[in-house]
């Protein structure tokens, strides 16, 4: 299939060479022209701007806009809106908030334009593993999409199938699935952010714990010097609370286990408000994702061993660099 992608950052551009692989083809294009001349390069066919890859694409098109989420998303979208034809689909990847997909989507349904909203998980690893996708907006144009989200996706791999699936949509089983209307797919993809925040949070914590055993604060003969990385590596195998994220962790403190080059100011990047707020508006507990943001905007204030490793786990999966706080942490 053809496909345009717009934005070409650590996840636009591998999921661009992705599709390239598998046989699909891209047309790319970003505001700064580096990483499309290094796609150009790899055979991916390049657009100096927006109307150039509109042309290069063929009826009835399909755009992927792969940009942070608010202003500069929806300002791309407006203007390929008026470059689109009736027939054409538009695709956001990002975290874009699901109301303003829902906004959106009724926009372009006026154009005859279809919208998808695609939440996008994988991280800087989509390339090599494929992206779990969660996928909202009409069924014929995510059916007319499907052979680009297989393709993205990882695929079922050496993991078990589910007892009791039988019969059920096997999408699910290759990492992607069509959640419902617009919105469906960034609202699912925004409470797999929440929880990934309680789940690194539990870690961290967990973590510190063992750490301090060897402290002054704990009584000299219970003291333990525990060898961090090797109880992470212990504990991704055949551990019940092993997952992609303890790799992460396990990674990370092979490579230093003090954490040296984490700061531990910890960013949220709004998915973690937003399943909160989601959370008070059907009156929902959710005491661990909201115990779980508070403590990032405690992280921007004093420093932890546990605030290193969510650091640390961030930068593995996402590549995201800490931008430390202005005013120096407390003593």
């Amino acid at each position: 299939m053809q496909l345009g992608v717009v934005g070409l950052g650590r996840m636009g551009s591998n999921i661009a060479r992705r599709l390239h692989r598998a046989g699909h083809h891209c047309v790319v294009y970003n505001r700064t022209p580096k990483p499309v001349a290094e796609l150009a390069a790899e055979g991916l066919t390049p657009a100096s701007d927006l109307p150039d890859l509109v042309t290069k694409l063929n009826a009835p098109r399909a755009v992927w806009v792969m940009l942070p989420a608010g202003a500069v998303t929806g300002g791309v979208i407006n203007t390929l809106s008026d470059l689109l034809s009736a027939g054409d689909i538009l695709i956001d990847g990002g975290n874009t908030f699901y109301r303003d997909d829902i906004r959106r989507a009724k926009t372009l349904d006026a154009k005859l334009i279809a919208y998808v909203d695609v939440g996008t998980s994988g991280g800087i690893w989509g390339l090599e593993r494929g992206y779990c996708m969660m996928i909202g907006g009409p069924r014929a144009a995510v059916d007319h999409l499907d052979p680009i989200f297989k393709a993205l996706a990882p695929g079922p791999g050496a993991i078990a199938r589910t007892p009791g699936r039988q019969g059920r949509d096997s999408r699910a089983e290759h990492g992607y699935i069509h959640a419902g209307q617009a919105g469906a797919g960034h609202f699912v993809k925004m409470i797999h952010n929440g929880i990934e925040y309680g789940l690194m949070q539990a870690y961290a914590e967990g973590f510190d714990i063992l750490r301090c055993k060897a402290g002054p604060g704990v009584p000299e003969g219970e003291r333990f010097a525990l060898d961090l990385a090797d109880i992470a590596e212990v504990w991704r195998r055949g551990s019940v609370i092993s997952s992609w994220l303890l790799d992460l962790s396990a990674m990370a403190l092979a490579e230093d286990s003090t954490l040296a080059n984490f700061a531990g100011a910890v960013e949220d990047s709004g998915e973690g408000r937003w399943t909160v707020d989601a959370a008070v508006e059907e009156a929902v507990p959710a005491n661990v994702l909201a115990a779980s943001l508070f403590a990032r905007f405690r992280s921007r204030e004093e420093h932890s061993f546990s605030d290193k490793l969510l650091s640390a786990m961030r930068f593995k999966f996402g590549g995201h660099v800490e931008h430390l706080p202005k005013n120096p942490p407390r003593d």
